[in-house]
């Protein structure tokens, strides 16, 4: 699925964060890896269903108002509620195959949802412009042939997008977690360009009597100083900042895949000067810890591209808790530990770039 790459990476970050304190609840190691996005509907979703599942409702409120859906399989609530609650192994493989879940299990189920949701709270109220709350209602539950659909259970009719998520625990089978965001909702929290209107045909963008239209070309050319001041004009390019000479070089070798010019320079730099002239499509930020003076970066760089947002990665070589969610809140989208991966910085600058991997 094209476009929605701030919330792919909201998700993405969230979804993570989520695995990893739900698995310190669980006293398992557990992760949720986002992994793929497509367009679907209600219809397609549950007609592919075989599965029993639990619909959890996330109730969005203040400048985005909405509501979107976590989709647990039946048996992965079972298993995750029956090590909660100490259940021996032998029992939670029988629940499992029989689809038993019982109260306790439900009220167990819904700590680790709550987990889940203070992870979405946490990431979208640091990375959103506007103020957001994120409420967990009470779960659903799914049954395929034997609940009906209707216009508004267990989710509202209409089209969704759909964010599917892996998630790995040791020593247990689980699937996926999906997460389903009406378009609507989906556009509120990530507002995509509307579709370029065709050019008009020879002369229909003269007057009646064969003249220019005037006011026409008065308002392309505001908006392509708009698009140059902006920079989303010129070549398509990456800005790499980084102190150091080195890593910074490495960097720019890394995203050459890219084929796009790279323009660098340190984290004192001119960014407007930088920007000059370029589509920028990403800025990558080199840092030695994350701490305030190299995440400020950020704000220099969302301040010059407020109105046309666009992808920043941060990276450093010690990443906590704390550090990350700052990063995200001073705007970086996503982060790389140091030393690079050249394989992980491939797969980020491919996506948020929207280009295929070289």
């Amino acid at each position: 699925m094209d476009g929605y790459t701030i919330l792919y990476g909201m998700l993405e970050t969230a979804l993570k964060q989520a695995g990893e304190e739900s698995g310190m609840l669980l006293g398992q190691e557990l992760s949720i890896e986002l992994s793929d996005s497509l367009s679907t509907s209600k219809t397609a979703y549950f007609g592919g269903l075989d599965d029993s599942c639990f619909v959890l409702g996330i109730d969005s409120g203040e400048a985005y108002g909405g509501q979107f859906y976590l989709m647990f399989l039946l048996r992965d609530a079972i298993v995750m509620s029956s090590i909660l609650l100490g259940i021996p192994p032998a029992r939670i493989q029988e629940k499992k195959r029989l689809s038993i879940i019982e109260n306790d299990d439900i009220d167990a189920f819904s700590e680790i949802a709550n987990m889940v949701n203070g992870a979405l709270n946490t990431v979208f109220q640091g990375t959103l412009p506007n103020k957001v709350r994120l409420k967990l209602l009470s779960p659903k539950k799914f049954i395929p042939d034997v609940d009906t659909l209707d216009a508004e259970e267990p989710l509202p009719d209409g089209d969704y997008l759909m964010f599917r998520s892996k998630m790995e625990m040791p020593g247990q089978e689980l699937s996926h977690l999906d997460v389903l965001i009406p378009v609507a909702l989906g556009n509120l929290y990530d507002p995509q360009p509307e579709e370029a209107v065709e050019a008009p045909a020879a002369g229909e963008a003269q007057g009646a009597d064969g003249g220019a239209d005037v006011a026409g070309g008065e308002q392309g050319e505001t908006s392509s100083v708009d698009a140059a001041a902006s920079g989303t004009a010129g070549v398509d390019s990456i800005v790499v900042l980084e102190d150091n000479e080195e890593q910074r070089q490495q960097m720019v070798d890394l995203v050459s895949f890219t084929g796009f010019q790279v323009a660098e320079g340190t984290l004192n730099a001119d960014i407007k000067e930088l920007f000059a002239g370029r589509n920028v499509k990403l800025v990558i930020i080199g840092s030695q810890d994350a701490d305030d003076r190299e995440l400020a970066v950020c704000i220099k760089v969302n301040a010059i591209r407020q109105d046309f947002p666009l992808p920043i990665i941060m990276s450093a070589e010690c990443w906590t808790r704390t550090a990350v969610l700052k990063a995200l809140k001073y705007g970086a989208r996503d982060i790389i530990i140091k030393p690079f991966n050249s394989d992980d910085v491939t797969s980020k600058v491919s996506r948020y770039c929207k280009i295929a991997p070289a």
